[in-house]
């Protein structure tokens, strides 16, 4: 019989994660223990923070739009009543879209808002 050598998908398993260990400090980059548990660590927090991204980003529109809003209408309307008036009025325009055109084209976001008033 032939000789058959072992361990060689146990051997690429714990390269790849030595590999995206690295940049890791300490202990963490070069042996195999502490860098999977760096790893699995790091993946946990990046998976929450694509999360957290969406989430903050909603939120900076939000204000910006806001901010637009109350700038070019003499504080008689705000976010909410301008969003429900954008529903009423049919202008499917998205908060990201919104929030560039307050910050960017005020010109165009003024008109905007009259048309929802």
């Amino acid at each position: 019989m032939t000789r058959v050598k072992r361990g060689t998908i146990a051997n690429k398993r714990r390269k790849t994660i030595l590999k995206a260990a690295k940049g890791f400090k300490w202990s963490r980059k070069n042996k195999y223990r502490a860098a999977k548990e760096g790893i699995y660590h790091a993946w946990k927090n990046a998976f929450i923070g694509r999360k957290q991204k969406k989430r903050n980003m909603r939120r900076l529109w939000n204000i910006k739009i806001n901010a637009g809003v109350r700038m070019n209408s003499d504080n008689e309307m705000n976010y909410s009543k301008f969003i429900n008036g954008l529903k009423k009025t049919n202008i499917e325009l998205d908060r990201k879209v919104l929030a560039q055109l307050a910050e960017n084209h005020p010109e165009v976001f003024k008109k905007i808002l009259e048309t929802v008033k």
